[in-house]
């Protein structure tokens, strides 16, 4: 299947597609040996053989990967505050890969990960409707009432929030644990959720990601998608 070239020059890690046009246009970059000059081509990355400035520019290899995130550290490359990051438990050649949607800095559980652009959109996108599966421990006593809320909707800093199932999985005499699915995840959905009906959460885990199960992936530990996971998440309407 053709791609246009600036997406195989982004895929391949040489630039952006922003800064891979300007390699094109400055005529920087040849197919099959002939420079291109324009905006618009399309090459085969199986068959064609791209250079630039003379060096071949090959595609890397697609990757998706599994974390367990631990709480205190961010989704980030680096952080200007000093935290630790969730790229300090993944091989160094893995540094080109970037979180698939993301986790507040105490929030814990399945992080994707990966070098695929296509990949990132199906799992992020609304439109695709994978849905997250969180569990929440909060102060307090939750009842049928309050569950119901969470799955009508609430209003809160002007954003409609919203569970598409919740489910109380525990109450003991001061705290509960609830699970709840979201189909969009907006920022802090689901500490906002808790929060705008007086409840304080104290720990909350991500557990799923559309058929991608934590497990029992312990913290700062990582696997591969399998490749059923990855069709499946890639094949959603």
């Amino acid at each position: 299947m053709k791609i246009r070239l600036q997406k195989f020059l982004s895929e391949a890690g040489v630039a952006s597609r922003r800064a891979a046009e300007l390699l094109i246009l400055q005529e920087r970059v040849a197919v099959n040996g002939e420079p291109v000059r324009q905006l618009g081509v399309k090459v085969d990355p199986a068959r064609d053989r791209v250079t630039v400035d003379g060096q071949p520019a090959r595609p890397r290899p697609k990757l998706y990967v599994a974390l367990h995130k631990p709480r205190g550290c961010i989704c980030t490359r680096r952080d200007e505050a000093g935290r630790p990051t969730v790229f300090e438990f993944l091989p160094d050649a893995w540094r080109n890969l970037y979180p698939v949607g993301r986790l507040d800095f105490n929030t814990e559980g399945l992080l994707l990960l990966t070098n695929d652009g296509e990949f990132a959109l199906r799992v992020t996108h609304p439109r695709y409707g994978v849905r997250k599966r969180y569990q929440a421990t909060v102060n307090g006593r939750v009842t049928r009432e309050l569950l119901e809320r969470l799955e009508r909707g609430i209003r809160h800093q002007g954003e409609s929030l919203k569970a598409e199932r919740v489910r109380l999985l525990h109450q003991g005499p001061s705290r509960a644990v609830v699970e709840l699915e979201l189909a969009e995840g907006r920022k802090r959905e689901v500490r906002r959720l808790f929060e705008s009906q007086g409840f304080t959460v104290r720990r909350l885990v991500r557990t799923h990601i559309g058929p991608v199960a934590l497990g029992a992936l312990q913290p700062g530990r990582w696997r591969q998608l399998t490749p059923a996971e990855i069709k499946s998440l890639l094949s959603q309407p």
